[in-house]
């Protein structure tokens, strides 16, 4: 049947008001997309997430032979994710797919003891929890990525500390000589905590970019001496800082790889340390052994998985890393007080033991707060059993 005018008008107006709709939803939802994007802005300028490099320091940045396609790169080919995973799927991991005994279900052991009466000339390592370090060395008080706060991340409510783990706090820290700082993830580097700590710290070494969020936060800038791969920095109290290579990644917004991430050997006339900081097995490890004559590491050991093998170090990996750098005793970090990966708590401690009994190398398990007397014979108990 033919549309008459009226129907024909009908029709037009019905179509009309469905198009009217349609714009009014439309600039609705932009709207609504304009809110969200202003309110991610103003929440990345919060000063907890740092600042990138400019000026002086990313005309520096642009000559190291790390740094090229505007980003750090690996010096081995390394990917974040295994060949065939995807960032979705890990992202849905990370989320849902957690260990039903990712966190403990008890308060965990640990020893506080007053770090300011260590003896100056006793060299000593004393475990935080995380990566977060002590070090007593040729009498300098050396603090590594320190993280005091309750949690690793830019809001209150995800990667929370393990009940019984917060034990320190900025007030426990006596004069800081030196600061080491191996990235600048969350878990390594701590706004409130570096604020805190200010008044304390005499001397800072991070690796390229880093210092922009030091500075950023209130640091002084001429007690931040920025390191590349290969370089190194000499202590007024003798001690020499050796910036190394590592297989990781940086970050803390959106925007990846514009600081460098680092391992360290801290170098005394009488002891040569190694500090892993975030790393992947590579060939970094031998050649770093080779290169030095090192006595003690510390290694990372934690928050693996077999999706991201390339930038964390899993347990099979460690004491293949110690025997690589020649070394007959070490201990682990990056475990024990946040669950960052899908793994049990303590599994990088049940693995470490099972893993263990191929090489003649000791593993040092302090728990939290024990002193590691690095002249010493020292045994550790199971406490995560």
């Amino acid at each position: 049947m033919p549309i008459t005018l009226d129907s024909q008008s009908s029709y037009q107006r019905a179509k009309k008001i469905t198009g009217a709709r349609r714009r009014r939803a439309l600039i609705a939802f932009i709207g609504i997309l304009a809110v969200l994007a202003a309110a991610v802005l103003i929440f990345l300028k919060q000063p907890h997430f740092g600042k990138l490099p400019e000026g002086q320091r990313m005309e520096r940045i642009r000559q190291s032979l790390n740094y090229h396609d505007g980003e750090f790169k690996n010096r081995e080919e390394t990917s974040r994710l295994r060949e065939g995973a995807s960032n979705f799927d890990a992202w849905l991991g990370f989320f849902f797919g957690r260990n039903a005994e990712g966190n403990p279900d008890a308060e965990l052991p640990s020893i506080k003891p007053d770090l300011a009466v260590i003896p100056p000339d006793q060299d000593t390592v004393v475990w935080m929890g995380h990566s977060s370090l002590y070090i007593r060395l040729g009498g300098m008080q050396i603090l590594v990525d320190p993280v005091f706060s309750d949690y690793a991340s830019p809001v209150p409510f995800v990667n929370r500390t393990f009940a019984g783990t917060n034990v320190f706090g900025a007030e426990d820290i006596p004069r800081v000589d030196l600061l080491i700082i191996t990235h600048d993830h969350w878990d390594h580097l701590d706004y409130y905590t570096i604020t805190a700590l200010i008044p304390k710290i005499r001397n800072v070494v991070c690796p390229l970019g880093v210092g922009a969020h030091l500075e950023h936060w209130g640091v002084a800038p001429e007690i931040i001496t920025e390191l590349d791969w290969d370089e190194s920095a000499n202590t007024a109290d003798g001690i020499t800082v050796h910036a190394l290579t590592a297989r990781h990644y940086s970050g803390r917004a959106l925007k990846n790889n514009q600081s460098l991430w680092a391992s360290y050997v801290l170098e005394t006339p009488g002891r040569q340390i190694y500090l892993s900081g975030d790393s992947g097995y590579g060939r970094h490890f031998k050649e770093i052994g080779q290169r030095f004559d090192l006595d003690f590491a510390i290694l990372e050991n934690g928050q693996y998985n077999v999706d991201w093998p390339d930038i964390h170090l899993l347990p099979e990996d460690i004491f293949a890393a110690a025997d690589d750098l020649k070394v007959d005793r070490f201990m682990t970090i990056h475990n024990g007080r946040f669950n960052l990966a899908r793994h049990s708590w303590n599994d990088p401690y049940d693995r470490l033991l099972e893993y263990g009994t191929s090489y003649d190398i000791r593993a040092l398990t302090p728990m939290i707060g024990e002193p590691v007397v690095l002249d010493s014979n020292q045994t550790f108990s199971q406490w995560w059993k």
